[in-house]
């Protein structure tokens, strides 16, 4: 990566799904697996759940050029999946699988993480979007990581898109955050303030043998083990490509402007962390249609879009990536996937269809839209 670029990498979790049903894979061949990492190699992964897959984008400077790879390999692993009688399905939940049906991924570290998690593992049917960003120092990572908290319920808003669970209607825009925040270290970060602080904690855990390394560290933004980027972890996985790109863009830009601006956020505390904390629910909740505390008043997500891209221009033109910050205007004018999967359960619905039915309709446009 060129930390003085700012570069990033993208990381989409998908469902693989029966293509002619719709419903999870439970135990999709292993030479679906086999497959797909000879054609894609280590842009591929396997995840947790053997009902997922992973897919990974090498580090990008140009955004233009990160769209048109993350397209290449949703259409590559789709197309091997449909070799296996498989579908890829791109959201934070699948509308109607159980978890209790699921099987774990093979492997020393998954294995361990079962055993510690038990029940709270195997309830871990979840995908979420991952971006990664190179700062010009690593160490600069945990400062701009505390100051990045206030902006974390903003991501989770305009990446919703798992309003389903289990077959039922959630009543949330997210449920994704609220089943992983069951997992321990997750949620918002703690308020590190250094580098030394950080590690300090790490050390903790790791001599207490509670976790191998910091990579068992699973908050909505933390510094990574293996690269030297700070990780965005809190959105859904997002059905609709444009929405992913438009996301990592907007985290990039905000990166870039809190490491040039190092001011920017600096007096955050204790009673801001927990403002974030509400706001996040808020985002859980609502999506694109609540409200959040800022500077002690509530504002809508649209108001607090505006607030930010008007702190961050010069890092948006610094960075080209204009076209992608009207994109996220256009989701909260059209929606979220989320909305448009309560949309279409609502008019099913009321057509006539039977709960079931209305659910099969959610998942056949979410099939669809994941390659559209």
């Amino acid at each position: 990566m060129a930390a003085d670029t700012f570069s990033f990498g993208i990381e989409e979790e998908y469902f693989l799904v029966d293509a002619a049903t719709g419903a999870v894979a439970a135990a999709p061949p292993e030479a679906f697996f086999a497959a797909a990492t000879a054609e894609c190699g280590g842009r591929v992964a396997r995840e947790f759940l053997r009902a997922q897959i992973e897919v990974i984008t090498p580090p990008h400077t140009d955004i233009a050029a990160a769209r048109a790879e993350l397209r290449e390999l949703r259409q590559a692993v789709a197309r091997i999946a449909a070799g296996h009688g498989l579908a890829l399905l791109a959201a934070g939940t699948h509308p109607t699988a159980e978890w209790g049906e699921q099987r774990q991924t093979e492997g020393a570290r998954y294995d361990a993480v079962m055993d510690d998690l038990r029940m709270i593992g195997r309830r871990d049917l979840l995908c979420g979007l991952h971006v990664h960003v190179e700062l010009p120092a690593p160490e600069q990572r945990v400062d701009v990581m505390a100051r990045l908290l206030p902006y974390l319920p903003l991501f989770i808003a305009l990446g919703t898109s798992s309003p389903f669970w289990q077959s039922r209607r959630t009543g949330l825009r997210g449920y994704r955050l609220a089943a992983y925040d069951e997992l321990p270290r997750t949620g918002i970060p703690e308020l590190f303030r250094t580098q030394a602080d950080y590690d300090a904690y790490i050390a903790a855990l790791v001599r207490a043998a509670i976790i191998p390394d910091a990579s068992y560290v699973w908050w909505t933004v933390r510094p990574s083990l293996n690269h030297p980027t700070l990780e965005l972890r809190a959105p859904d996985s997002c059905t609709r490509l444009n929405d992913t790109i438009a996301i990592a863009a907007l985290y990039r830009a905000l990166v870039h402007h809190l490491a040039t601006h190092p001011l920017a956020n600096w007096s955050l505390d204790a009673i801001g962390r927990a403002i974030v904390v509400e706001n996040k629910w808020r985002a859980q909740r609502y999506g694109i249609h609540g409200t959040f505390v800022m500077d002690g008043a509530g504002v809508t997500v649209a108001e607090a879009l505006e607030r930010v891209l008007a702190d961050i221009g010069p890092s948006v033109a610094a960075l080209g990536c204009t076209a992608e910050m009207e994109h996220c205007r256009a989701i909260l004018r059209d929606g979220t996937s989320a909305d448009r999967q309560l949309a279409i359960y609502d008019q099913a619905r009321t057509s006539g269809a039977s709960r079931e039915q209305a659910l099969d309709a959610v998942t056949a446009w979410l099939i669809a839209e994941t390659l559209r």
